[in-house]
């Protein structure tokens, strides 16, 4: 897998993965009347969530975002509209995500000691080692199982937010505690709150929403519409590639000292870093510049193609197209580039290979992207 490629199409279509890592786990109300359960402060309600024990569990996940971004070929659970996804997971770290996109599909499965990435309209596997499976699956789309993700959210601005339990819902069948938290007011931030749905039994996140300000219609919605808790088939995390896929393995590599001492410097040095905390919390990193100024495995006959017909590969993406279509140029005593906003934050590229993405406002990512040397 050609690194440098992924991560420049990850860093061009940035904002979408900042709008899903807040974000991925909305959706309506369950039916049925609000449950009555115990009462519970919104602090205990808060640590029982980060420090639950991981559960068993299965289902379907519907995402509606409305994100104000083009769609991606390939991840209609990343771009505006409806979709879907399945979920499951053993509570002990093997686990298996598919998301449907037409006709095709990518699935994701760990099973504890390797992760297997299967896209079907490519063909292709992509055999990755435990250790880094989530983040390779991450940047080719595949996002963090909803547990996860949702605890994730929490635990990273719960110090730096109001917290409050705003009544109760049923979800999935499943009753839960509505938690809600909102920025300080001196957090900057372009979110107004996160709401989640906590299972009043698990403690396990069942459903988040992301308002923004300015209205009171949810940025994202999405969360399980059916729910299995309890053991799933062994079956689902294991995998086999298909006959006739291309099997590409990115497996561990032996080096020398020297060499891993030099790797360290360099992403110490380049590598994506955290500007700020909280709500306010930019990331921020390098891309090779030439990399965002030339084609990336299609030549110039290929400048002009739209990433709606692009097929999904980072090999495939004409990243200057693909920022044109996405955001609209800016410059400032920082220099100049590619603004990319969408409801949930935004998304700053500039021509010199500097790249920050937070939820906040562009003056906010200008200040952060200053920092970049």
């Amino acid at each position: 897998m050609n690194r440098r490629r992924v991560t420049v199409a990850a860093a061009a279509a940035g904002v979408v993965a900042g709008a899903t890592g807040l974000g991925l786990l909305a959706m309506p109300a369950g039916a049925g009347p609000a449950p009555v359960l115990p009462d519970v402060t919104a602090e205990a309600l808060v640590e029982s969530v980060v420090t639950a024990t991981p559960a068993a569990l299965g289902g379907s996940v519907e995402v509606d975002n409305d994100l104000g971004i083009p769609a991606l070929a390939g991840v209609p659970q990343l771009s505006d509209g409806a979709s879907s996804l399945r979920v499951w997971t053993d509570g002990a770290g093997k686990v298996r995500v598919q998301l449907p996109a037409g006709s095709s599909e990518k699935t994701f499965v760990d099973d504890g000691q390797t992760a297997w990435l299967w896209d079907s309209a490519a063909q292709s596997v992509t055999k990755l080692p435990h250790g880094t499976a989530r983040e390779e699956a991450a940047e080719q789309g595949v996002p963090a199982d909803p547990v996860t993700l949702a605890r994730d959210v929490v635990s990273r601005v719960k110090e730096f937010s109001d917290v409050t339990v705003d009544g109760t819902a049923r979800v999935a069948g499943r009753a839960a505690y509505e938690l809600v938290l909102t920025p300080k007011p001196t957090e900057k931030t372009v979110l107004r709150e996160v709401r989640v749905a906590v299972d009043a039994e698990l403690r396990a996140p069942l459903r988040l929403s992301v308002l923004t300000n300015g209205t009171d219609a949810p940025a994202v919605r999405v969360g399980f519409s059916d729910l299995d808790v309890g053991p799933q088939d062994a079956a689902l995390f294991a995998f086999t590639p298909p006959a006739g896929a291309k099997v590409t393995e990115d497996g561990p590599h032996e080096v020398s000292p020297e060499d891993k001492a030099a790797a360290e410097r360099a992403l110490a040095e380049a590598g994506p870093q955290v500007v700020g905390e909280g709500w306010d919390a930019v990331l921020v990193a390098r891309v090779p510049a030439e990399a965002l100024t030339s084609m990336v495995g299609r030549g110039e006959q290929g400048r002009d193609r739209h990433w709606e017909d692009a097929p999904g590969r980072p090999e495939d993406v004409d990243v200057q197209g693909l920022l044109r279509q996405l955001g609209k140029p800016v410059s400032g005593p920082w220099g100049s580039g590619t603004l990319i906003t969408a409801r949930v934050g935004a998304v700053l590229v500039a021509d010199d290979g500097r790249v920050a993405a937070g939820a906040v406002p562009e003056q906010v990512l200008v200040d952060a992207i200053g920092q970049v040397r």
